[in-house]
């Protein structure tokens, strides 16, 4: 994991509804920048918000499941899980002579690491419920789908029909995957072509989206997709390269734009009628030259998180991020106020235990919170 006595500092500005909105709902939202290599909390304190981030290895997808969420790093995979009884330790440390005390309701510790070689994770899923779900993952470098293995480095469950074989080439650049009834049915490309980064070549508006159970591309000409998600009946797309949200019609593939926003949009999570997306500035030519968002002058693409009401296609609010944050991956709300994850306190990991239901009862009341 990166130093964090040797990364630059994180800033930020934001609207002041932020932290209402956060209370109004009851959340908090997790955004990830691998750019910066941190994992970035976004929670509400004491009406004021607090950014609160954890440093991995170019961290990219999220995935948030029943009390357990999992990140996807640079050759790993990260699982948390969420012990509440843990919560108690970090308020008694936390508010020690606090004027204002916090009150933690999820802390998500390190249940395990599988590490997957360079496969340039991207979008991740827990796909069925509870300790049976799988972890599904979008495995850029192999432009396929695939599941975590307890034996190998991953598990191929699915590739696009015009990906005839498994090489490490990101050749269409799958990038995004979104569940509807319970199953993965949508994914992201950024290219219909099985060439070693066959994607750049048409990277303007070469995008498609995937009707995976018709196994066909539903839309094409879409710049730079990202994101998609099933949510309120409507198969909602980014197009990153216009800087946009929209969405889809999956019988004739149309797409209509909802609302424009100031920077590359890529990361998507909804809480009632509001939409949190993500921004990244693009500095880099190489990949994002040539798309209609790079054409706007530098000082007129942000990074943060918008907050964009899907039922007007207003901006509601911001959190902007300066000087360290330029590009981010994953957004996702968390339905948790104030939530902690732990990765790097050795003390507090060594003296934390999840144990089967049995053999909790025969553990003395007075240490269930130990």
């Amino acid at each position: 994991m990166p130093d964090l006595e040797t990364l630059p500092p994180l800033r930020s500005v934001h609207t002041s509804n932020v932290p209402e909105i956060l209370d109004h709902f009851g959340i908090s939202v997790m955004v990830t920048t691998y750019q910066a290599g941190r994992l970035v909390m976004l929670r509400s304190q004491n009406g004021l918000l607090n950014t609160h981030f954890r440093s991995f290895d170019k961290p990219m997808g999220l995935a948030v499941g029943e009390h357990r969420l999992a990140v996807g790093a640079a050759t790993s995979i990260w699982e948390f899980h969420d012990l509440p009884a843990v919560s108690e330790k970090l308020d008694a440390k936390a508010n020690a002579g606090a004027e204002h005390p916090v009150q933690h309701d999820a802390c998500f510790l390190p249940r395990a690491t599988h590490w997957t070689g360079d496969i340039q994770i991207h979008e991740m899923a827990w796909v069925g419920h509870g300790a049976d779900a799988d972890l599904w993952a979008v495995n850029t470098r192999f432009s396929c789908l695939c599941r975590r293995s307890d034996r190998y480095s991953f598990e191929p469950i699915w590739r696009p029909r015009f990906i005839d074989q498994y090489i490490p080439a990101d050749c269409c650049h799958l990038n995004g995957l979104a569940m509807r009834d319970g199953e993965v049915r949508y994914v992201t490309a950024l290219g219909e072509t099985s060439d070693a980064g066959g994607w750049r070549t048409n990277k303007r508006d070469g995008g498609i989206l995937i009707d995976m159970r018709a196994d066909e591309v539903i839309a094409r000409g879409l710049s730079m997709p990202h994101s998609p998600r099933w949510y309120r009946d409507r198969l909602w797309v980014l197009q990153s390269g216009l800087g946009e949200i929209g969405y889809v019609d999956a019988a004739s593939g149309g797409y209509e734009s909802v609302a424009s926003l100031p920077g590359f949009t890529r990361g998507l999570s909804f809480v009632g009628p509001l939409a949190f997306i993500g921004l990244s500035q693009i500095r880099e030519s190489a990949v994002f030259g040539g798309i209609p968002i790079a054409d706007r002058e530098l000082a007129d693409r942000v990074c943060g998180v918008w907050v964009v009401n899907i039922e007007s296609g207003e901006t509601v609010g911001f959190v902007k991020f300066e000087d360290a944050v330029q590009e981010i991956f994953a957004v996702e709300v968390l339905p948790a106020r104030y939530p902690e994850l732990v990765n790097d306190d050795k003390d507090l990991i060594a003296g934390s235990f999840e144990l089967p239901d049995a053999m909790l009862a025969d553990v003395p009341p007075d240490l269930h919170s130990e």
